[in-house]
């Protein structure tokens, strides 16, 4: 598919949350009435996209009827006036089939399939994995290239190919090459989204589509302004937006796992009612609270 072809330049909103999970206290199972009030939180902050049950909401930990549950209360919660798109990638092409075609019956706006973890598969196996899902529903997907979790980045041939089918219209990017991600933009018809929160600044600056920020759920308002800064060329604007985002990203996404730092903060802000996370993910120390609430404090966020 050529870049000619008329393809939404955002088919999935700008500024995303790859949204936390909330759980019950116990970590045993999933608050359904603490996932709205974050979904309507986050859409009242800055935000235009939620994906759920990806890295950031605990997936691999929760079952399909949580998962299924989880989308069904938060596109419940939003309305259509905000984009939800549900994880449903794994490393087994049935079952991924299995969680698409019953996402889609919930009303979802598109579908996150992740490169197969574990599995190692080759090229050819991941073109065939994500063509046989995308074939599956009549939704929109985005392509999630993480090979730091995954194991097997998606080639530049890989994403040429993908391109080429008729409902793959995103790729999240947390691989950080953008030079590949600037010759696929340039050859297919393919949205970028940035999936690294260090990096949305140069990834708009080449002409990503948007994010789906992990900090996005705690920080979404100045996101916002960084992106439509951008949007009207103002360069100086938007570096002064990602200059504050800078220590909140430092210490959301570097000091600990990204979805335990997500749930304190959100916890410091009175948003969730508490941190609980799902094993092997444990909550935040003492310390780590500490220096997290002060980097808030100090960016205007509690």
């Amino acid at each position: 598919m050529t870049s000619t072809d008329p393809r939404p330049e955002r088919p999935f909103g700008a500024v995303g949350t790859a949204m936390v999970t909330p759980l019950t206290e116990d970590g045993h199972g999933v608050d359904l009435d603490a996932a709205q009030k974050l979904a309507v939180h986050v859409a009242e902050h800055g935000n235009d996209l939620i994906v759920v049950s990806g890295t950031t909401g605990e997936a691999p930990t929760l079952t399909d009827v949580e998962k299924l549950e989880l989308t069904r209360a938060v596109r419940e919660a939003v309305g259509p006036e905000v984009t939800v798109v549900a994880g449903v990638g794994t490393y087994d092409t049935a079952h991924s089939i299995d969680l698409a075609r019953e996402h889609a019956k919930l009303g979802v706006d598109g579908l996150l399939v992740v490169t197969p973890y574990y599995s190692k598969p080759s090229q050819a196996g991941v073109i065939a994995h994500t063509t046989a899902v995308a074939d599956s529903t009549d939704l929109p997907v985005m392509l999630y290239d993480i090979p730091g979790r995954t194991g097997t980045p998606l080639a530049e041939e890989t994403l040429l190919r993908l391109g080429e089918h008729e409902r793959i219209l995103a790729v999240k990017d947390a691989k950080a090459d953008l030079l590949q991600a600037t010759l696929v933009m340039e050859r297919t018809g393919l949205a970028y989204y940035s999936g690294e929160d260090a990096l949305n600044l140069p990834w708009l600056s080449v002409g990503a589509a948007g994010m789906v920020s992990v900090v996005g759920q705690v920080a979404g308002d100045l996101e916002k302004l960084m992106l439509e800064a951008v949007d009207r060329s103002d360069l100086a604007g938007a570096r002064e937006a990602h200059l504050r985002l800078a220590p909140v990203v430092e210490a959301i996404m570097t000091r600990m796992p990204g979805a335990v730092a997500a749930k304190a903060a959100l916890h410091l802000q009175g948003v969730l009612p508490h941190a609980a996370m799902r094993g092997p993910h444990v909550p935040a120390d003492a310390d780590q609270l500490r220096v997290l609430a002060a980097v808030l404090d100090a960016a205007g966020l509690l």
